[in-house]
C-alpha cells in the first residue's frame, strides 16, 4: 500500500463507527392500554418497523387489554413473527391482564412474560354483536381460532394443549400458572428484573433460529403514539363516537327548525363526520344508524299529533337500542354501555321533541308584524268609504277600500293587503244581549 497511513486511519473510523452503533442499540419500549383494534394495530406495527430502521435489540410491548378484535389480533400476529427484532410482551403491571386477543398476542411474542398479580387466557371466539348462531358456524370459529393458537404456540415452543384450551374451554391461568404450564417464559416484577433474567439464555425465534439476548442495563427508549393515533385512540371508544353521533344529529336538527342559525349546522356536520369516521373503524351494524333515524322521526312526529308523550317515548326507546346495538364487538368494552345509551337518549328525546314543538307552534301562530299583520285588525274609517278612503289601524293612517259602503268613525276589519291599499270590511255591530224575563 503507497499510504499505510491513510488506511489505517480508515480502519480506526471505521472501527469506532461500529462501536458507537452497537452502544447505541437500545430497547424500543411501547405500552399498550387498550383494547386490541386497528389503531392499536398502525402503533405496534410502526414500533417494529421503526426498531428494525434504528438497529434496535429488542421490541419491548408492555400489554394490559381485554382483548379486541380477531383481525387487527391476526395483523398483528404477522407483524410480530415476521419481524427481524425480537420482540418481547410483558403483561405488566400488577392486576393487568392480557385476555382474548391480548392471550394470542402474548403467545406470539419471541419471548413472553408476565408481573405479579396478572392474568392471561379467555381466548375463545365471541360472536358479534351476540348474535345467535347455528352450531356449524360456532365450531368453524371455534376451530379456526384454536387453529391461529396451535399454530402460534408450536412455532414458539410453548405447550400447544394448555394454550388451546384457552380457545375451546376459555380457560384464563395467573402468571405462576402460566409460567409453570409453559405458557410463558418469564415471571418479573420489573423490567430490570425480566432483563436480568434474559441475560444470554437462548431462545427459538419463529423461524427456528436460536439466538440470546444480553439487555441488562441496556436504555429504554419509549415509543409513543403520534398526535393522530391519540386522536383516533379516544375516538375509537364506542361510547364517545355515540356521543358525537347524537350530538351532531341534534344540532342538525337545530338547524332545519332555525334556518341561518350557522353554527348548530356546522357544529352538526363536523360532529356526524367526526363519528362517521370511528364507526367506519369499528365494527359497526348499519341497522342500528336506522333505528337511531326512526328515533328522530318519532321525536318529530311527537309534536305534530298530540300523543302525549307516547311517541317520545318510542323515540327514547329506538335511541337507546340503536346505541346499544350500533358497535357489533366481542367484548363489553368495545361496545355502547346501557348507562351511555340512556344517558345520551332520554335528555336528547325530551330536548328534541321540545325544540320541534316549539318550531311548529310558531310556524302556525298568525304573523303579527309587517303588513301581514295587518290582516283581521280592526281600524277606525277617518273618512268615508265609498268605496275608497282612509283608515286608522295599528296606529297609523292607511288608504282602504270597501266593497260596501263605510261612513267616518265606524269600525271596519281589515281582510287583504294590496300593496299599500287596504281591503276592509265594516264591522259587524253586537247585538245587546236580551234582559231577563221578568215574572209578574
Amino acid at each position: 500500500m503507497k499510504n499505510p497511513v491513510i488506511w489505517r486511519m480508515l480502519l480506526v473510523v471505521a472501527a469506532i463507527s461500529i462501536l458507537s452503533a452497537v452502544s447505541r442499540a437500545e430497547v424500543l419500549k411501547i405500552v399498550v392500554n387498550d383494547t386490541i383494534q386497528p389503531i392499536t394495530e398502525e402503533y405496534i406495527s410502526r414500533a417494529i418497523d421503526e426498531a428494525q430502521r434504528r438497529n434496535d435489540q429488542a421490541v419491548l410491548i408492555e400489554i394490559n387489554t381485554p382483548g379486541g378484535l380477531l383481525e387487527s389480533t391476526r395483523h398483528i400476529i404477522e407483524k410480530i413473527t415476521t419481524s427481524p427484532v425480537p420482540v418481547i410482551i410483558y403483561v405488566t403491571p400488577s392486576g393487568s391482564r392480557a385476555a382474548s386477543a391480548g392471550f394470542f398476542i402474548l403467545e406470539s411474542a419471541d419471548i413472553a412474560a408476565m408481573a405479579p398479580g396478572t392474568n392471561t387466557g379467555a381466548a375463545h371466539p365471541v360472536i358479534l354483536g351476540g348474535t345467535k348462531v347455528d352450531d356449524v358456524m360456532k365450531e368453524k370459529m371455534e376451530n379456526d381460532a384454536a387453529a391461529l393458537m396451535r399454530s402460534v404456540a408450536s412455532r414458539r415452543g410453548r405447550n400447544v394443549e394448555v394454550a388451546e384450551s384457552t380457545v375451546r374451554q376459555s380457560k384464563s391461568f395467573t402468571e405462576q400458572e402460566a409460567l409453570s404450564q409453559h405458557l410463558i417464559e418469564y415471571v418479573a416484577s420489573s423490567e430490570e428484573d425480566l432483563f436480568r433474567q434474559m441475560q444470554g439464555k437462548n431462545f427459538k425465534r419463529f423461524n427456528g433460529q436460536e439466538v440470546a439476548l444480553k439487555l441488562s442495563g441496556q436504555p429504554l427508549s419509549p415509543f409513543g403514539m403520534t398526535l393522530k393515533e391519540r386522536i383516533l385512540s379516544y375516538l375509537m371508544d364506542p361510547n364517545l363516537a355515540f356521543i358525537l353521533l347524537a350530538i351532531g344529529a341534534l344540532a342538525l336538527y337545530a338547524e332545519f327548525n332555525h334556518p341561518g342559525a350557522v353554527v348548530p349546522g356546522t357544529v352538526g356536520i363536523v360532529f356526524i363526520l367526526v363519528a362517521a369516521f370511528a364507526l367506519n373503524l369499528l365494527p359497526t351494524r348499519f341497522a342500528a344508524l336506522v333505528l337511531i333515524l326512526g328515533a328522530f322521526a318519532l321525536f318529530a312526529a311527537e309534536a305534530k299529533f298530540a300523543s302525549h308523550g307516547v311517541l317520545t317515548i318510542g323515540g327514547i326507546v329506538l335511541l337507546t337500542l340503536g346505541g346499544l346495538l350500533l358497535v357489533d364487538s366481542p367484548i363489553p368494552e368495545m361496545r355502547v354501555h346501557l348507562l351511555t345509551a340512556l344517558a345520551v337518549s332520554i335528555p336528547l328525546g325530551l330536548i328534541t321533541a321540545f325544540l320541534m314543538t316549539l318550531a311548529l307552534k310558531a310556524r302556525r301562530n298568525k304573523t303579527v308584524t309587517g303588513v301581514e299583520g295587518l290582516i283581521g285588525e280592526t281600524g277606525i274609517a277617518q273618512t268615508g268609504l265609498s268605496p275608497r278612503g282612509k283608515i286608522f289601524v295599528h296606529g297609523e293612517l292607511w288608504d282602504a277600500t270597501s266593497s260596501v259602503e263605510v261612513s267616518a268613525g265606524q269600525s271596519v276589519i281589515v281582510r287583504r293587503v294590496d300593496g299599500l291599499l287596504l281591503q276592509v270590511e265594516p264591522l259587524p255591530a253586537t247585538r245587546p244581549a236580551p234582559l231577563p224575563a221578568v215574572s209578574g
